[in-house]
């Protein structure tokens, strides 16, 4: 049975001394009701020490090593300072809520932990009657310390990261995308828009960025004169002809004229249109510079936009080097996957990686080919950049390279160059560019003292004799292993066997011929 409990509260450690353990475990159904009343708990339990916390900063520190199931020294000391040393007589059990606590505490103190059910109630009704146990408490002051810790410890928990910049590349490229649909249905809307006044505009600037500049600075097409043609080449790409064209047209055009409430509203929103283009501008070349400076190898081999999407689809840089190529390859296509293996179709070939330029290249039979090939690379290198201490651009250079080299294989069958080879090559540039930059500030080297070189040459020497070889360690063989060994030993004693046996045949013969002779020499 638990002897003492450890309880934590906001404000500090508490040790309580358990009574009557018998009756706690004779009837559990006593204890609930027992619990729930202060009198009844107060002689089931008794204040052996409370350690307050000295600050919030103290207080955070614990809490965060209970929840990892730390023991930390503020805690091993008051342990250490209450309870008896565990022995053989001793009978101190101590009731933990947390079984990783229990398990720190037992391996460094030895004391016996507990964390049964029973243990657990009592922590319960010593949470529920905190206040009046422990002594030299208001009934404010603990629950203005649960609130402070409470904030303060969940702060910490969440951990958040102002350094995670993929979270600014995940959102620049949802915004991106937003604004693409914005821009191109705003544009549609002033083309109509406009279009009542001056129809002809539509044909001759088809671009949209250029159209909504082109009826901000026309307006009313009546304006329009000989000294406004340089200005309205200006937004044409000083394209003379056009502007010419622009004049002809609004001198013979058929649309009909509108109010000055009218020529207002839509010169205010041909405003609006063009200033969120340019703001697309502006947030494309942010979205650049970040994917250049997180993810530079990945942003080579796919560009900003698909790496970016890639990322985000993923949720983050580290979730998309965890997935495999295949994975990778099909990112984006989940409907279409799932649906596929639900009417056992075939599955998709691609999913966001198709906007790549690789695959519009390939041909029709091996566009599912060099997709698979794009993604292994992917993967590579969103690996390259999540752990590398200093991205780089090269080795998106270099599987960019590979990819091509693959697009040439299957269009003309040269051999392309091996994975390993071309990251070897990379590594080797890199080390000889880090060498240069060493070496404008290396220090002078220091010539090595003759008395190493001789050391070098006696090992040398020695390691040329045969006769002075280490000694080499034994290596454990298995059954199967021992038994192929005496199997190749019977194999070779048969042998020295059989060849032993002719010889033996030959002294035979001379040795009866040698007795022949002399006993034909006797007679």
């Amino acid at each position: 049975m638990v002897s003492h409990i450890l309880f934590e509260s906001a404000s500090g450690y508490a040790i309580f001394e358990v009574k009557l353990q018998d009756a706690l475990g004779s009837s559990t159904k006593a204890l609930q009701d027992s619990i729930e009343d202060l009198a009844k708990f107060g002689k089931m339990v008794n204040l052996l020490s409370f350690s307050p916390f000295k600050s919030a900063a103290h207080a955070l520190e614990n809490a965060n090593d209970i929840s990892e199931g730390v023991l930390n020294e503020h805690l091993q000391s008051l342990l250490e300072l209450n309870l008896s040393k565990p022995n053989k007589k001793s009978g101190v059990v101590l009731g933990v809520w947390d079984p990783p606590l229990a398990s720190a505490i037992k391996s460094a103190l030895g004391f016996n932990c507990d964390t049964d059910e029973t243990t657990k109630d009592l922590i319960r009704g010593i949470r529920l009657h905190a206040p009046k146990l422990l002594k030299g408490l208001q009934a404010d002051d603990l629950t203005k310390a649960q609130l402070g810790l409470g904030h303060s410890y969940s702060r910490a928990k969440l951990k958040f990261n102002v350094n995670r910049i993929d979270n600014m590349i995940i959102q620049a490229i949802a915004l991106l995308d937003q604004l693409d649909k914005d821009v191109n249905l705003f544009s549609m809307r002033i083309r109509e828009w406009y279009g009542y006044h001056f129809p002809e505009l539509v044909k001759i600037v088809p671009d949209n960025y250029q159209y909504a500049l082109a009826a901000q600075f026309i307006g009313a097409k009546e304006t329009l004169n000989e000294e406004k043609l340089h200005d309205l080449a200006a937004i044409l790409d000083d394209d003379m002809t056009r502007a010419q064209n622009i004049l002809d047209a609004a001198n013979g055009s058929m649309g009909s004229s509108l109010s000055e409430i009218d020529m207002l509203n839509i010169m205010a929103f041909a405003t609006r249109v063009v200033s969120i283009a340019e703001y697309r501008k502006s947030l494309m070349a942010y979205l650049s510079e970040k994917m250049n400076l997180v993810a530079p190898s990945l942003t080579a081999l796919l560009g900003e936009r698909i790496g970016a999407r890639l990322i985000s689809h993923a949720g983050s840089l580290t979730n998309l080097s965890k997935y495999p190529a295949s994975t990778v390859q099909i990112l984006g296509a989940e409907k279409a996957l799932f649906r596929a293996l639900k009417t056992k179709g075939n599955t998709p070939k691609y999913g966001l990686i198709y906007h790549s330029t690789f695959i519009g290249r390939a041909g029709p039979k091996h566009k599912g080919r060099i997709s698979r090939f794009l993604a292994n690379k992917c993967s590579i290198a969103s690996r390259i950049d999540c752990y590398s201490d200093k991205p780089t651009a090269a080795f998106g250079d270099a599987l960019r390279q590979q990819v091509e080299e693959r697009l040439t294989f299957f269009e003309t069958g040269a051999p392309p160059a091996k994975n390993a080879d071309t990251i070897r090559k990379v590594l080797d540039q890199l080390a000889l560019d880090d060498a240069e930059e060493e070496d404008e500030v290396a220090l002078p080297l220091i010539e090595p003292s003759p008395l190493k070189e001789k050391k070098k040459k006696r090992k040398a020497s020695s390691d040329d004799e045969d006769e002075e070889e280490a000694p080499r360690k034994k290596v454990k063989l298995s059954k199967e292993e021992k038994k192929a060994l005496k199997k190749e030993e019977k194999k070779k004693r048969k042998e020295e066997v059989t060849e032993e046996e002719p010889k033996k045949d030959k002294k035979d013969k001379k040795e009866r011929k040698e007795k022949k002779e002399k006993k034909k020499s006797a007679d």
